[in-house]
C-alpha cells in the first residue's frame, strides 16, 4: 500500500508499517490517537502526515516537529527523510514522558535519525528550524510565537489545519504579521497545510 502520494522505496514503507503496529500496540495504554481514527489510521494519520513532507524546501536542515504526541507528521517526517533528505536532521517536541518514551522506541526500533526534546515548547532554546511543523497542537495565534521562537531567519513554518483556518489567520492578523499559502488537504476537503514564513510582531 502506497496512498502517500511520494516515491518511495519498499523500505521506507516497511518502516511505516513497522511504525503503525507499534502505535497499535502503545495506543491502548497512553491513547496517542484517537481511538475512534484507529480503523482509518494509515490514511488519518500516515498520508495526512506525509503530505506535508512535500511542502517543505530543498534547503531544509533541521525539521523541528512541535507537540509530536504520537509522532504526526514528525515521525513520518523522520521515516521519509531517511531515504528521501538522508542529510536532515529531525527534532520532535514533546513534554510529555510517556509520549517522549514511544517517540524515542519508534526511533531506536526503526533506525531514524532523529531526536526527542521532552520539555515545554517555551522553555527551550531557540532551535533555529528551517521547518517547523505542529499538528493539531494549538490556534494559528499561538503556533506564530512558536515559530516568532524556533524559526531560522529563512525557514517556514509548515501548520496543517481544519476547516475553521480563515478564522484562525484573521484573528493572528491581529497579532502577527506574516505571509501564507495554502494547499487543499488531500485528506480532507475542508482543511489545508498552511506554508507560512517572514513571522513577526504586529
Amino acid at each position: 500500500m502506497n496512498d502517500l502520494g511520494l516515491d518511495v522505496s519498499r523500505e521506507t514503507l516497511d518502516r511505516l508499517h513497522a511504525y503503525v503496529a507499534l502505535l497499535e500496540k502503545w495506543n491502548p495504554h497512553i491513547n496517542l490517537v484517537a481511538r475512534s481514527t484507529l480503523s482509518r489510521i494509515w490514511e488519518r494519520h500516515f498520508v495526512d502526515s506525509a503530505q506535508i513532507f512535500g511542502y517543505a524546501p530543498e534547503y531544509a536542515d533541521h525539521w523541528v516537529d512541535l507537540g509530536s504526541g504520537g509522532g504526526f507528521p514528525g515521525l513520518v517526517v523522520a521515516t521519509l527523510s531517511l531515504e528521501l533528505r538522508p542529510d536532515m536532521q529531525v527534532t520532535l517536541v514533546e513534554s510529555d514522558t510517556r509520549k517522549a518514551t514511544f517517540l524515542r522506541t519508534v526511533i531506536r526500533e526503526l533506525g531514524l535519525k532523529a531526536t526527542v526534546i521532552d520539555q515545554r515548547i517555551e522553555a527551550i532554546r531557540p532551535l533555529n528550524a528551517d521547518v517547523l511543523s505542529a499538528r493539531a497542537l494549538a490556534d494559528l495565534t499561538m503556533l506564530l510565537s512558536f515559530a516568532d521562537q524556533h524559526l531560522s531567519e529563512t525557514g517556514i513554518a509548515l501548520f496543517p489545519k481544519g476547516a475553521t483556518w480563515e478564522k484562525e489567520v484573521q484573528d493572528a492578523l491581529q497579532t502577527w504579521r506574516f505571509s501564507s499559502e495554502r494547499f487543499t488537504s488531500k485528506t480532507e476537503s475542508e482543511a489545508v497545510v498552511l506554508r507560512i514564513r517572514e513571522v513577526s510582531h504586529v
